[in-house]
Order: structure tokens, then sequence, then C-alpha cells
């Protein structure tokens, strides 16, 4: 009854758990590649290849057994998830967001200069007529409040988002430095 129980549920799961771990540093690896993070790049594909060569040494010694390759499939599945959520949460990079405003962009301008984005602003024809096109430059974890600020000033703006692997030079919203020493950081500036 043993083997059955580590055929059948314990492999299974240490097969899933590895697949999710040496998927979500492969989804990390190639994202810090498109971003140019060279340092990191071949030190997650370390990792990556030996946690992956662990999970399918288990899975080649036995391929009748479904229910690991079953976990192989969900564990991959899985990695590939996490991998884009813990993106989501780092944030790291610059993207380029372009915005086409269905009204007046004054507010919006004011709104955002006034919080220190770097903006460029050009006259463009539409499908419709006259409009403002507005570029901006940021960093990824300003782009929700870029956003926020478009939404607001101007809904229904349509806009781009595209990641930029260099930037050379450019204003970038200033965000005060939080102490890693300081329990209460946010309150102490």
């Amino acid at each position: 009854m043993d083997s059955q129980w580590y055929e059948f549920v314990l492999l299974p799961l240490l097969i899933f758990f590895a697949r999710i771990a040496d998927q979500t540093v492969g989804s990390l690896r190639l994202i810090f590649l498109a971003r140019g993070m060279k340092l990191w790049v071949p030190i997650l594909g370390f990792f990556e290849v030996i946690i992956w060569l662990l999970a399918v040494g288990q899975i080649i010694g036995d391929l009748t057994n479904f229910a690991a390759i079953f976990a192989y499939g969900a564990g991959f599945a899985a990695g590939n998830y996490i991998g884009m959520v813990i993106d989501d949460k780092l944030s790291i990079g610059t993207v380029i967001v372009r915005v086409v405003p269905k009204k007046d962009v004054t507010e919006l301008i004011a709104y955002l200069t006034s919080q220190n984005f770097g903006l460029t602003i050009m006259d463009a024809e539409g499908a419709r007529g006259p409009v403002k096109i507005v570029f901006s430059i940021i960093k990824r974890k300003d782009l929700r409040a870029f956003l926020d600020a478009v939404n607001q000033f101007n809904p229904n703006a349509v806009y781009t988002i595209e990641d930029v692997r260099t930037v050379s030079d450019g204003v970038f919203r200033n965000r005060p430095k939080r102490s890693i020493f300081s329990l209460n950081s946010r309150q102490s500036k």
C-alpha cells in the first residue's frame, strides 16, 4: 500500500511542484532576457534546468504513471501562470504608453505633469479628425497610476502599452526612496 501511495500521490505532487518551480523560473528568465537583464538570465537558467532534470527524470522512470504525467502537465501550466503573476508584481522595466484621447487633454496633461510624468504631445489626424497623441516612457511600477489618471480625466481614451528594452534618457517620475531599515518608512517621509 505504501508504494501505491508514493507512486500515485506523493510522486505526482513532487513532480507537480517541481514543474511549477522550474516553469516559474523559466518564465521569469525569458522575461528578464527580453528586458536585457543579462546577469539574472544565466542564474535563473541554471536553477531552471536542474529542477527540470529532476522532474523529467521521475517521469521517464515510469511512463505508465498517468497521475505523474498529469501532474507534470498541470505543473507546467501553473508555473506559466505563476511566472506571469510574479512578473506583474515585480513590475520591472520600462514601457511606452501612447494615449489617443477622446476629448480635450488639458486637464490630463496638467495632472500627469504635476505627478512628474514626462510627456510628449503631438497633433495628429485620426479617422474622425484632428487628435492629440500623448506619449510617455514610464517605469512599469508607475503604469497603474498613469492609467488611472488617463481613465479619470479622459475615459474611453485609446491607449497602447509596449515594453521598452533600453532608454537612453528621459523624465521619470520621482518616487520616494524607502529604507529597508525603517519599519514605518511611508510615514517617515
